[in-house]
């Protein structure tokens, strides 16, 4: 039986950041400590086994991880995409997969927020890296959003987030590096498999599972694991055409003995009571 081989592309992604960068080989040679005739070899392949000093250095010189330069063809990725593994998300540092987020720009190479109509929503699962179908979905233009991150609008189905109210459009921020969630962030969850998103309380535990919680007690929560997730998108707002219902009055009521209770606790403990 014959074995794949993982595909290397570490010299041409040298040479392509080189080359992003606007360097002649003299200059890049000269920052590295390198002769012109060992980066001209490096380059182009011709050195088969490249010493480990060769790949700290320009994994420190272009602020890209050692496993990407070599894995990854950063050629395919974007100009958007390869900035953000410069800015330090590179999720093989963080010992993830390298999730590829298609956007689409406006005239002047701002991004868009694209909005997931609900008749998308089967599609975005396979479209979702597709640069034309993230095109070709609606956009909108919302004040205030930080200037910085990708954002994008997710309608929202069911109960189990409630006071939510079911059938609100999410706003959420695009996370490319899971491990920097603070427990029970509120996210819409892009998994492999379904044909719905799911808006959830997530909580990534020790074992690398991920932990989905609702706000509405009356569902359980439920562990999957962390290859199944396609996509995190951390909570932002939420527009809802429904107006909120004033809360109940014995609920007005228990919340009242609730702090009652708690005031008692406090004074009897502070006086020595049990």
């Amino acid at each position: 039986m014959s074995q794949g081989f993982q595909k290397i592309f570490f010299a041409q992604n040298i040479k392509f950041l080189r080359e992003r960068r606007k360097m002649s080989q003299e200059m890049l040679a000269a920052k590295l400590g390198l002769t012109r005739a060992k980066l001209a070899a490096l380059e182009a392949g011709n050195t088969k086994s490249p010493q480990p000093e060769d790949y700290i250095n320009y994994s420190g010189f272009f602020k890209i991880s050692i496993d990407t330069l070599l894995k990854i063809d950063l050629s395919k990725l974007g100009e958007l995409k390869i900035r953000d593994l410069e800015a330090g998300n590179d999720v093989y540092i963080r010992g993830g997969n390298l999730r590829v987020l298609a956007i689409s720009v406006d005239r002047s190479n701002n991004e868009n927020v694209e909005y997931v109509p609900v008749k998308a929503k089967a599609g975005y699962m396979a479209g979702y890296n597709d640069p034309e179908f993230i095109a070709a979905l609606p956009k909108y233009s919302i004040p205030n959003l930080p200037k910085q991150g990708t954002f994008r609008i997710f309608p929202s189905t069911g109960d189990s987030m409630l006071p939510v109210p079911e059938g609100s459009d999410i706003v959420a921020q695009y996370v490319p590096d899971w491990t920097a969630l603070k427990p029970d962030t509120p996210c819409i969850v892009i998994l492999r498999g379904q044909q719905d998103f799911v808006f959830k309380m997530v909580t990534l535990n020790a074992e690398g599972a991920v932990l989905l919680k609702s706000l509405n007690t009356e569902y359980n929560p439920y562990s999957v694991e962390a290859g199944e997730v396609m996509e995190i998108w951390r909570f932002y707002a939420y527009t809802s055409r429904k107006f909120p219902e004033a809360r109940p009055e014995m609920a007005t009521i228990l919340e009242a003995i609730r702090k009652l209770e708690g005031k008692v606790r406090q004074i009897s403990k502070n006086s020595g009571g049990e």
